[in-house]
Formats: C-alpha cells, structure tokens, sequence
C-alpha cells in the first residue's frame, strides 16, 4: 500500500473571504476514491483562518488575530470535513503540529506512532499547523514546509501539493501566457529558492517559493513531490489512479 500526503491550500479552499465548499467536497471525494485505490492518505489542509473570519471580521494582519481566527476556524474546519468524510465512510482524525514537533526527535516519534495506529485503523489523519501557538510559524511559515515534513518524517512516499495553478512553469503563467510547463524537475537551484513569496489569495501564507522549498526539502531526502491543480482535480487522479501523467510538475531525484 503507497503512502501519500495530500496538502491543500487557503487558494484552493477559500473563495470571497469563506471557505471554497464546493471544491472542499471534491477534496473529499477524491480522498474517499484514494483509500479505495490502497493508498494510505495523510491530508495536511490550509483553512482555518478563513473560516474563522467567517464568524468573526478581524485584522488578519495582527498576529495576535490571526492566532484568534484560527482558535475559532480550526473546529469550524473540523466539522465540514468529518460531515463529509462521514458521508463517505471515512472516519477522519485531527492532528495539531508544529515545527517543534519534528526538532524533538521522542515528539516526532510519538507523532509518527499516532500516525501509524490512525492509518493501521483505515482512519484519514488530517493535519494542521497549531497556528495558535505558533507564533513564529504564523509569520513565516506555512503548510507547504509542515507537508514536507509529514511526508519525511512519517515515511510517506509522496507529497501532492494541490494549489491555484496546474504545476511549475518556467515563468509566472498569471502574467505570462508563453509560460511553459515543466513536468519533470530534478533540481532547484537557489535563484529559484530565493523569489520573492507571491501568495495569489488573501488567506495564503506563501506562494509558489514555499512549494519550492518543500519540495528541495523533499529532493535533499531522496523524496518525490507532485504539483498540480487544487481547482480541477483529474490531474491529480490521472496521476495517481491511472498512472498517467498529462499535467503537473514531478520532483524527483535522477537516482
């Protein structure tokens, strides 16, 4: 059975200052599909802010707010995906991390041992940044390096990173239409790691370098990350269920 991370962001789930519903339940869908094809999936999701501030209208560029938005968003978040997970048969669990999780090797080790049990029991853990505590994380950080973690430090062979654009272009395709997609990267080099962050919504705490970066994180550990569309989700499923590769960009090594 193949262990994959699925990583969705604020992009893809949110839309005019709430959270994106409709693509929220195809998330689901493909995820209940996933699980019927043998893959163990680990959801690592984006959301709680937005749907925070969906109750409560707060400056989300004071800190101290934004750290309130997601303490009200992140059970809000939770009750969407266990009523839909639950209409598809899948029990669903919650998991709050940080980057201190995976600097202490015993709390990495009691993460991972959490995993497996959830995942030996056929249970969809789904993970979030502990953005109320997180302080730190909350400014600079963002899901897409926690995914990458995930993927490594709990042993899965695959991050899938579902975002606003269909893979990695050799240039910016929201303003360059000539933009060419690269289906194969095995290479980063630090001109690519050092952009300047281009987060296209108002929830999202990167952009296509924090993707970057999780994937050269990915690349350094002999690992793969795919890149593909949030919005329409065939890429994904060709990719992963019929094997077919027509869009999106693969990281992997040339070993």
């Amino acid at each position: 059975m193949k262990r994959i991370v699925l990583k969705v962001g604020s992009a893809v789930l949110t839309q005019n200052g709430a959270l994106a519903l409709d693509r929220l339940q195809n998330l689901v869908e493909f995820i209940a599909q996933l699980k019927k094809n043998d893959y163990e999936v680990v959801l690592v999701t984006s959301g709680a802010v937005a749907a925070g501030y969906t109750a409560l209208k707060l400056d989300k560029k004071v800190v101290s707010n934004k750290q309130a938005l997601a303490s009200i968003g992140q059970p809000m978040l939770m009750k969407e995906y266990q009523k839909r997970f639950n209409e598809c048969s899948v029990i669903c669990s919650q998991l709050l991390l940080t980057a201190d999780d995976f600097d202490s090797r015993k709390r990495t080790i009691h993460a991972k041992n959490a995993i497996e049990t959830l995942l030996s029991h056929d249970v969809l853990p789904i993970i979030n940044e502990n953005d109320v505590t997180a302080t730190d994380e909350l400014v600079f950080g963002d899901n897409d390096q926690l995914a990458a973690h995930v993927t490594f430090y709990f042993e899965a062979d695959l991050l899938v990173i579902l975002t606003d654009i269909d893979g990695y272009y050799d240039d910016n395709p929201h303003t360059n239409p000539s933009a060419k997609l690269q289906k194969i990267v095995n290479f980063i080099n630090s001109d690519e790691l050092n952009m300047t962050h281009s987060p296209n919504n108002e929830f999202a705490t990167g952009g296509i370098v924090t993707k970057l970066k999780a994937a050269n994180f990915l690349l350094q550990r002999e690992k793969q990350m795919f890149l593909t569309s949030g919005f329409d989700l065939s890429y994904a499923k060709e990719y992963l269920i019929d094997g077919v590769h027509n869009r999106g960009t693969l990281f992997l090594t040339n070993n």
